[in-house]
């Protein structure tokens, strides 16, 4: 975190309804998944979609 550049948060008015923000944690699901399954059964996934075979 040290070497991580300095991030400005601002925050806008708007009398608009708030979108678009719930994308960036999609990403993680598939490995947090995938990951619960081997703690699970022990056996690794690679692929998707998640299979147990």
């Amino acid at each position: 975190m040290a070497a991580a550049p300095q991030t400005e948060v601002i925050l806008l008015s708007s009398s608009t309804e708030p979108h678009g923000m719930g994308e960036p944690p999609i990403a993680p699901i598939a490995p947090a998944v995938a990951n619960a399954v081997f703690a699970l059964t022990g056996q690794r996934l690679r692929r998707l979609p998640l299979r147990l075979g």
